[in-house]
């Protein structure tokens, strides 16, 4: 993904398979994926249901692995990693959204974002100060210390958007964030996405289906027969 650019590839992937085994038969999810991700770049993955897109992004954060190939992020060789240095490497290095918040019920909107930072060693008004700083960026200030009964699915999720930035990751990998969300809130959580993203200088990996939410990438993949096909580069709408 780093053609004609003249930033570092920051993501590595190489010759990345992955396969389950269903009786005698030997399924390949990912058949030998290779790609690089520059820094500071937003892409969307979109594909067919059970293609492997979530399964690609979880071998990039650390949260499965791949039967062979490499996944290097910065500077950490993440497929040689024990199962103690994927914590640290997911703690310190990857920013989570999935389709479902994963809010903590007994914790308000601001400890829920400050509790991984607060937890990963920052100081807590530190942990607090930045937490309160990324709400206010997906437009939470007035709901700070609200419960997450208390708060829409769209607000939950702008919350998990905040969360995910908290320790400053250098890749924020996104599993149809808007996946339960109605158009509107839809439309609200991916240009917060995006936008807190792009004001960071953070990489963005998107998985979706949503077509608008692939739109507003910078260069947009398609996962099919196991393999990644570039499918178009495009810019944020609001450049269009």
């Amino acid at each position: 993904m780093n053609e004609g650019g003249n930033r570092e590839a920051l993501v590595q992937a190489a010759g990345i398979v992955k396969t389950y085994t269903s009786g005698t038969e030997t399924l390949y999810i990912l058949n030998g994926i290779c790609f690089e991700v520059e820094g500071g770049t937003t892409v969307a993955i979109t594909g067919q249901s059970g293609s492997g897109k979530s399964t690609l992004l979880n071998i990039l954060g650390g949260l499965d692995r791949c039967d062979s190939g490499r996944v290097r992020v910065g500077d950490v060789e993440v497929s040689a990693l024990a199962e103690s240095g994927l914590t640290a490497y997911r703690s310190r290095r990857i920013g989570f959204i999935f389709q479902f918040h994963y809010l903590l019920k007994d914790f308000t909107a601001l400890e829920n974002v400050m509790i991984p930072a607060y937890m990963g060693g920052m100081r807590k008004r530190e942990a607090l100060d930045r937490a309160h700083s990324l709400l206010a960026d997906v437009r939470m200030e007035d709901r700070l210390h609200h419960f997450p009964s208390q708060l829409s699915g769209g607000e939950r999720q702008r919350v998990a958007v905040a969360r995910s930035m908290v320790n400053d990751p250098d890749v924020i990998l996104a599993d149809e964030p808007t996946g339960n969300l109605d158009p509107l809130n839809s439309e609200t959580v991916t240009e917060l996405l995006y936008s807190g993203a792009e004001k960071r200088g953070k990489t963005l990996i998107v998985v979706t289906h949503d077509e608008k939410v692939a739109r507003r990438a910078m260069i947009r993949y398609t996962l099919e027969g196991g393999l990644l096909i570039r499918t178009e580069e495009t810019l944020p709408e609001a450049e269009m």
